[in-house]
Order: C-alpha cells, then sequence, then structure tokens
C-alpha cells in the first residue's frame, strides 16, 4: 500500500491516512482477506469528478461521453444528490481515490472498504476471466487505448467525426458480448455444423430419376436447403455481437455507393473498445456482491473493531447511514444483507449440527429441548477474547500456550509495550480469536435467528448424520463449534459466484420475509404504480431479470446472411418484457454504420386492445396483452416492420434464462 502526495493540501491529508492505511490493510489480512495491494491517491474535487467520469482511470480515450459523466456528476454533488466518498479501479496493484475536502471518518471508512473491494477483485472467478494466466495491468491498457485513438483523431489522413461516429456505433453495442466466456473464447463462438445436402444421400442411394423427379424435384430441394442452413444458424446465435461484427461487418461508403472493408483504424478501434467491455463486465455482473462485500467488512472494521476513533463515530454512523440508505434497488444494502443472512445461515448450521449430535436430541425434538438461552450464554466469546485492552492482557496471557485465537509474538509485544492495543485490539488476535470475537450469532440484531431454524432444515442435517451420538451436554457441543464457519464459506461463495447466481442461490423466502422485500410495477390500466407482490418467488425473479445480462435485453446474432442477401439478423431473447422500440431503432441506425448492409432485428412486442384495458382499469386487474413477433429492418434511409413466423417467434422466447445455470457451468 502506498499513499500518492502531490499539491500542499495533498501531501497533508496524505500524512495524516499514512497510519489508517497500513493499520486497514493489516486489519484486512487478519480477517482473512487477501486483496491486491492499493495505491492510494489524494486529489481534490475536481479531480475526483475526473476519474468518476472515466470510470476510476486517468485516461481514457477521447469522447463526449466522458465530459457528459462528468457533469452530471458535478450537478449531483452540487444540489445534493449524491457525494463522491472514493473510487477504486479493478488493478494489480488497484488504485484507490480519496477526495482530500472529506473528513478523516469518512477515508478510513474509503480505506476499509476499499481493502475489500481489492479482495474481491483478486479472488472472484470472475474478474479471473478477463485476466486468465497473464499480470492484470488495466490502467496500462487503457492509456494505450487512449493513445492510439487520440492519434487516429489526431491523423488528417482521418476524419475526426468519423472516428467519433464510429465509437458511438460501438459503444451501442458495448455491453452486447459474451460475458459468460472469456474474451478469446467468446470471439469464436460456437462452431455451427451445416446440415448435410440431401442430394448427396439421394445420390447414393438406388432411386430412379422418375421417382426423384417426382418426389425430390430441384426447387423443393433448394428450399429444404435454404430452410435447414436457416435452422442451423437460429440454433447456435452468437451472444458476442461485437465480435461478430468486427469478423464480418463493413460500412457503407456513400461515395462509392456500397458497403466496402472496413479500415485498419476501424478494426482496431472495435477491438480495443471491445476489449474494454470485457474488462468492464465483471464489474457490472458483481455489482450487488462487491459492493455488499465491501460494506459488510467496512461495517466489522469501522464500527465492530472500533476503527473509527470515538470521536469519528457519529460522522462514520452518518456516512454509511446515506450509503445504505439511498432509494430504489441498492446494491450496497442488498448485497450486505444478503452476505449477512449468508454467515447467519452458515453459523446456524454449525450449531445445529453440533447440538444435533447431543445425546437424546434429534430434529423431531430439537425445538423442545434446546434452551435457546443457555445456547445464546455459551456461544457468547470468551471475556478475554471480547475485552481486548491494555489492562486485560493477562487474560490472554493467562491462556493456554497453543491457544489459536492469539497472535502469540504480538501478544508479547503489546505486553513489552511495543503495540497500542486500546487503539487495535485485533492485533493480539488472529484469524480464529477475531471470528470468536464477531461470531454472528452473538450479536443482539441476531438473537433468535437459532431459534427459528425450520424443521425441514434440521432434518436435512440429520438425515446423513452417523455419528449423531458425540456429545453428553450442550455444553459440549457449544465448545466444539467452528466460529470462523461462516466467514470461511463467505469467502467461498466470493470466488465463484457473480449477482446472478448469488441471488438465485441465496435469495430465500427467510430472508425477503426478513428484509421486508417486494415487487412494484406500473400497471396499465392505472397508469400508476403499485406494490405487485410481496411473494418471495416474485421478489427473486424480477431481482433476477434486472441483473441478468447487466439488466439490459439479451441480444444475439441468429443469422449474418438472412433472406441470403447479406443482411444481418439480430434476435431479442424476449423474457417477458417488451424493447424500447424507440431506443431499438437508434440501435440499429448506429449498427447499419459497422455493417454496411441492411441490419434487422427479431423482437416480440405487447399491444393492448383499448376496449379490454377500460374494462381491466374498471375491475382493478391489469389488462392481458397480445404477443406478437416482429421483425424491424433498417435499410440505412428508413424502417420496415413485419410480422415474424410463428417458428422464429418460438425461438426467440428466452426459455433457457441465463439464471437457470450455475457458475461451475459457465465457467466449463
Amino acid at each position: 500500500m502506498t499513499m500518492r502526495r502531490f499539491r500542499h493540501t495533498a501531501r497533508r491529508v496524505a500524512g495524516e491516512l499514512e497510519e489508517p492505511v497500513r493499520e486497514a490493510g493489516r486489519l484486512a489480512r487478519k480477517l482473512g482477506l487477501d486483496p491486491y495491494p492499493v495505491n492510494y491517491w489524494v486529489v481534490d474535487y475536481a479531480e475526483m469528478n475526473q476519474l468518476i467520469a472515466y470510470g476510476g482511470f486517468q485516461r481514457r480515450y477521447p469522447h463526449w461521453r466522458w465530459g457528459m459523466t462528468y457533469d452530471r456528476q458535478q450537478k449531483q454533488d452540487q444540489f445534493g444528490m449524491g457525494k463522491a466518498f472514493e473510487i477504486v479501479n479493478n488493478d494489480n496493484p488497484s488504485h484507490a481515490f480519496l477526495q482530500e475536502s472529506n473528513s478523516l471518518a469518512d477515508q478510513k471508512a474509503v480505506i476499509t472498504h476499499v481493502e475489500a473491494h481489492a479482495d474481491f477483485f483478486a479472488n472472484n472467478d470472475w474478474f479471473g476471466m478477463f485476466v486468465g494466466e497473464s499480470d492484470l495491468d488495466a490502467a496500462a491498457m487503457l492509456e494505450r487505448h487512449a493513445e492510439a485513438i487520440q492519434r487516429y483523431t489526431d491523423d488528417p489522413e482521418i476524419d475526426r467525426e468519423d472516428v467519433e461516429r464510429f465509437i458511438d456505433a460501438v459503444l451501442c453495442l458495448e455491453d452486447n458480448i459474451d460475458q459468460h466466456r472469456t474474451i478469446g473464447d467468446a470471439a469464436t463462438g460456437r462452431e455451427r455444423i451445416q446440415p448435410e445436402d440431401l442430394r448427396k444421400r439421394l445420390d447414393a442411394m438406388n432411386i430412379s430419376e422418375n421417382v426423384r423427379r417426382q418426389v425430390f424435384d430441384d426447387e423443393w430441394l433448394d428450399q429444404l436447403a435454404e430452410a435447414e442452413a436457416a435452422a442451423a444458424r437460429l440454433d447456435a446465435p452468437r451472444r458476442d455481437v461485437l465480435a461478430f461484427v468486427r469478423e464480418h461487418g463493413m460500412y457503407y461508403d456513400e461515395e462509392e455507393g456500397k458497403a466496402v472493408e472496413m479500415e485498419p483504424w476501424q478494426k482496431d478501434v472495435l477491438d480495443m473498445l471491445r476489449k474494454e467491455s470485457y474488462y468492464f463486465a465483471a464489474q457490472k455482473m458483481t455489482k450487488v456482491m462487491n459492493e455488499g462485500w465491501a460494506a459488510y467488512w467496512e461495517s466489522l472494521m469501522m464500527g465492530e473493531e472500533r476503527f473509527a476513533g470515538t470521536d469519528e463515530f457519529v460522522t462514520y454512523a452518518d456516512h454509511q447511514s446515506r450509503v445504505l440508505g439511498s432509494p430504489g434497488l441498492n446494491p450496497y444494502k442488498l448485497g450486505k444483507e444478503l452476505w449477512e443472512y449468508i454467515e447467519n445461515t452458515t453459523n446456524r448450521a454449525e450449531v445445529a449440527d453440533k447440538l444435533l449430535r447431543v445425546n437424546g436430541v434429534s430434529w423431531r425434538n430439537f425445538h423442545d429441548i434446546i434452551d435457546f438461552e443457555e445456547v445464546q450464554e455459551l456461544l457468547q466469546p470468551d471475556p478475554a477474547i471480547d475485552g481486548v485492552r491494555s489492562d486485560t492482557l493477562d487474560r490472554l496471557a493467562a491462556l493456554d500456550d497453543d491457544d489459536p485465537r492469539v497472535d502469540w509474538e504480538t501478544l508479547d509485544a503489546a505486553l513489552a509495550g511495543d503495540v497500542d492495543v486500546d487503539a487495535y485490539p485485533w492485533k493480539v488476535l488472529t484469524y480464529e480469536g477475531l471470528a470468536e470475537r464477531h461470531f454472528s450469532l452473538v450479536k443482539p440484531q441476531n438473537r433468535g435467528f437459532l431459534k427459528r431454524i425450520r424443521r425441514s432444515e434440521l432434518e436435512q442435517l440429520s438425515r446423513y448424520m452417523f455419528d449423531d451420538q458425540v456429545y453428553d451436554s450442550v455444553a459440549e457441543a457449544i465448545a466444539d463449534v467452528d466460529r470462523s464457519a461462516g466467514w470461511d464459506r463467505m469467502r467461498e461463495i466470493r470466488e465463484s459466484h457473480n449477482d446472478v447466481t448469488f441471488l438465485d442461490a441465496f435469495l430465500t423466502h427467510e430472508f425477503v420475509k426478513d428484509n421486508h422485500y417486494f415487487t412494484y410495477e406500473f400497471t396499465r390500466s392505472t397508469g400508476e404504480f403499485r406494490v405487485s407482490s410481496t411473494q418471495y418467488e416474485d421478489v427473486k425473479k424480477k431481482l433476477l431479470l434486472q441483473f441478468t445480462n447487466f439488466g439490459k435485453p439479451t441480444i444475439v446474432v441468429f443469422d449474418g446472411n438472412y433472406a441470403n442477401r447479406g443482411e444481418l439478423l439480430l434476435a431479442h431473447q424476449f423474457n417477458g418484457i417488451m424493447l424500447d422500440i424507440a431506443q431499438a431503432r437508434g440501435v440499429l441506425e448506429r449498427l447499419y454504420d459497422l455493417w454496411g448492409r441492411p441490419v434487422n432485428l427479431a423482437t416480440i412486442v405487447k399491444e393492448y386492445d383499448e376496449h379490454d384495458v377500460e374494462v381491466a382499469r374498471r375491475r382493478n386487474r391489469e389488462p392481458t396483452p397480445v404477443e406478437r413477433g416482429t421483425r424491424i429492418r433498417y435499410d440505412g434511409d428508413e424502417f420496415e416492420t413485419f410480422d415474424l413466423d410463428d417458428e422464429i417467434t418460438d425461438r426467440i422466447r428466452a426459455t433457457d434464462i441465463d439464471y437457470d445455470t450455475k457458475p461451475d457451468e459457465w465457467l466449463s
């Protein structure tokens, strides 16, 4: 970890933060985190807004989007719509930027938050998909891209407006990649097997010419071959639209009046922007997990481990309440609550597993026999572990010499007065000691969580339990509880999941009920929003739909030679949510610049009968729409709309939704 100094104010702030940066990194590692090293930079207000506009980096390619984002961020600050606390990027080493005007309490909160982000970057498989076996140096990659695109804009042989227009077109498709595969694998796509021409099989068969002409005439054979070829393409759609356009796209040359090959600079720019899309994909795919992970460990370090000083705690509490209390779908709040739920359920299963091994205890009589108040008392951390202060070190020293909860070397230094344990009590404890000190089931907000365990869960735990007569008493069983089980499980999940699988696996009925989640929808009959359901299945489905494919429509390539005219056919994998047709048309206009020939989009639209809407309004219900398959075609001048045949309409219905699969399948 390194502090970077510039102006006088920045140097002063950096000096104040040297110790918090050093100690936060040490605490993070004590808690079992394994982050990338972090370089911290102190910046002013304007520099912070610029970094936010650039996505956390100091250099990006020239484009109007950065100025637009900068202006939006500046207005948010100006009108109190959001304060920038920090920004950190996924790199090795990671780079975090601290705004010099923030309070020391805010800076400490940011630092602890950043250390957890750096751990997530370093250990989550989805971030690893972009890196592969190579070293991650994203800042250098983005700077190279910026310099290369700047050279193209400065080249007198290339019209600057052409470069900007081309970038605009590519950016319309920046999320149309195959985020579940590495950038190299996605570029190749799945191999498409061209169906065998029936003529070859007929040639090998002993059929008379007369029968062949009557039954298998050439026109029928041509139609069959075309239909089978089209079906083969539709059965293996390409998710990486950018890669397909790079491989087969052209551009329309107005002077020549036809589509021509892309210029080398266009292919180069497309390659660079596609690579950046894959780099940023992991951040978009893990927003809830990543922010929740950082919020969880920040809260533990700042609050429970008192990293925030006594005079800083109120400021920090205000900081966290603003972050977790922001309206709408809040990834910090949802993610933190899910991580806490995973910790609690894992610890509950660990305790229940031990209690079910007590003589006389079974899943049937568990709630009748177990004294939950007694269990709560037995689960309390050892006072020597829980109450570490400079005047209580003798209690730690009195523990057995091989006690794994104590960092004996640091304890000796603390007894000699070389460690400030009043400021940093965690220094004399190990991971095991900290896990006991922060065991989630003994926290006041979680009292009763163990008692709420369902009989079905107890039965499942007991089903394969052979050694169920291990302990003679509850006290013996609790003494064997692994207090680090929850943290261990959290780190396992952090490695393999993304937001979709995270929500799919851990958003349960119990979680939705305890945290009061619900769904709402816009009603066409009343023209207003209303609560539509409190059922966990509905909450889960709606959340999954919002996070599948970055929360954006899934568009795939069906055919690069549609109707045998060189036209591009894209398809919207319809999951019940209709496209914004006006936006879709805008994208097709941009896509035409990358394809050079007519482009088509197959989708499904919902149509409502005005009479049905009026009847539904009077009966306080939603009208039932008619779903119709539609193909939108743009030829460079005008749009045309056609009906889709039933076969293609059925093909584009998203029956195989992303969230039906698991990480091991995606990563295979």
